[in-house]
């Protein structure tokens, strides 16, 4: 398989724009697949709309080796070239003093060299100097070219050009100019509705990369060192099951891996849109991801179908599975950052409340309880919220917290019935057989 890593040398550094705009020009050629290193969310959206495929979180805490290199080979057998986009800085990981969870670990892993993207403000023979430091740090990453970000101009151009020439033998793909507005950063970036974001949202991001030499990109992709499996990393069985899963501008966070997950396991998924009024499909069981359900907290509160219905597929003993966003949906109500109180499904005796304060981004190993009415043993994932939930009696808990916040007092995942609600994202792909939580009891 050929494939490239787009990593920085820091965060901010324009890696995403950069990325964005290369995937989506490559896109017009070929087939490309599309990765983002660790747990975010909104990257892969980026991604998505520029490639037209979904793309996938490549991360190594939640992940072993063997399932990384398998959900590679197993998305892109079909495609032309992968992409991946890193995280932070290339040689950033979990430690000060070792290379597991940093964008380097993925490429040695994955056998793809690395194209690194460099803000290039105020720098000339530095740059270089940068280039050459990374390259060195160590030499089992292949850093195969180099992309000058935020040039000011002709003069800087040829300045650096000189400098990268004569001091080291890291291919240019191309230098570009400072360009804040066709910048995601300035344009997209922080809370937007990302599931509204198409194709031609990428267009100035096709300009602001209109001087990389695709030529140069796809000649590096072509000496990657990668024999990857191509077999399905999930769990196949035939359940014949339905799932609801509500995708929207209210509800648009989930890892892909999750969804074909369920794919896998026999049952036919439906998304709808609740935020838009659409109604409750009738299914077998629903998923609810996070999002940004407090900025459309009216509109849903105002769905009743797709509230009540939640309520009385709980109450009937359907198996619901809410995460962040949908954990807070499944509470009596949210209360949003203006104090506005919204009426929520109920399935939960809580209140979710938008109180401004920062929970995470942090990873999560949960362990299931005895209460819990869907998944056993342990799970990773990961938690990044600015709501609470309070309960409003004694509640229970479908997990015990070994790293990561929770709810409260270190337990996560209220319960009730055969529903569950937790802040953790969870990654179906760290536990063994994640769907057949879904579809235990229900036959």
């Amino acid at each position: 398989m050929k494939g490239v890593v787009i990593s920085g040398t820091g965060s901010g550094v324009g890696k995403t724009s950069v990325t964005t705009g290369l995937m989506s020009r490559l896109s017009k050629q070929m087939k490309v697949q599309a990765f983002k290193a660790g747990p975010d969310f909104i990257d892969t959206m980026y991604h998505a709309a520029a490639t037209g495929r979904p793309s996938r979180n490549l991360d190594s805490f939640m992940m072993t080796d063997d399932v990384i290199r398998n959900v590679v080979g197993y998305s892109s057998k079909d495609a032309d070239m992968c992409i991946v986009e890193g995280v932070r800085g290339l040689y950033e990981g979990f430690s000060g003093d070792g290379d597991m969870g940093s964008t380097a670990y993925l490429a040695k892993l994955l056998g793809f060299p690395v194209i690194l993207v460099l803000d290039a403000r105020s720098l000339t023979r530095s740059a270089a100097a940068i280039v050459n430091g990374f390259k060195s740090f160590d030499p089992d990453v292949n850093i195969a070219g180099v992309i000058l970000n935020k040039v000011s101009g002709k003069q800087h151009m040829d300045k650096l050009a000189v400098a990268m020439e004569k001091y080291t033998d890291v291919k240019v793909i191309g230098m570009i100019k400072k360009d804040s507005e066709n910048s995601l950063e300035q344009r997209y970036l922080g809370l937007k509705t990302l599931s509204s974001f198409s194709h031609k949202n990428i267009t100035p991001l096709e300009e602001l990369t209109s001087s990389l030499d695709l030529d140069v990109v796809m000649d590096i992709a072509e000496h990657s060192d990668s024999r990857l499996p191509e077999s399905s990393p999930y769990v196949q069985r035939k359940s014949g099951l339905k799932v609801g899963i509500p995708i929207d501008d209210s509800y648009c966070f989930y890892y892909r891996d999750n969804i074909e997950c369920l794919g896998a396991s026999g049952m036919k998924v439906e998304t709808f849109r609740p935020t838009d009024g659409e109604h409750l499909p009738d299914a077998d069981a629903y998923y609810l991801g996070g999002g940004y359900p407090e900025l459309f907290a009216d509109r849903i509160s105002e769905n009743k179908d797709f509230l009540e219905g939640l309520k009385n597929a709980s109450d009937e003993g359907k198996k619901i599975v809410g995460e962040c966003g949908g954990l807070m949906t499944m509470c009596n109500s949210i209360r949003d950052k203006d104090g506005k109180e919204h009426r929520m499904s109920g399935i939960f005796d809580a209140e979710a409340t938008m109180t401004g304060k920062r929970h995470g981004p942090t990873y999560t190993i949960a362990e299931a309880t005895n209460d819990n009415p869907i998944f056993k043993g342990s799970v990773k994932g990961h938690e990044y919220h600015y709501s609470d939930v309070f309960p409003n009696s004694d509640p229970k808990y479908g997990y015990v917290m070994k790293r990561g916040l929770g709810i409260a007092d270190g337990m996560d995942g209220l319960t009730v019935r055969n529903s569950l609600g937790s802040y953790m994202h969870m990654h179906a792909l760290s536990a063994k057989d994640w769907a057949a939580g879904f579809i235990e009891e229900i036959r």
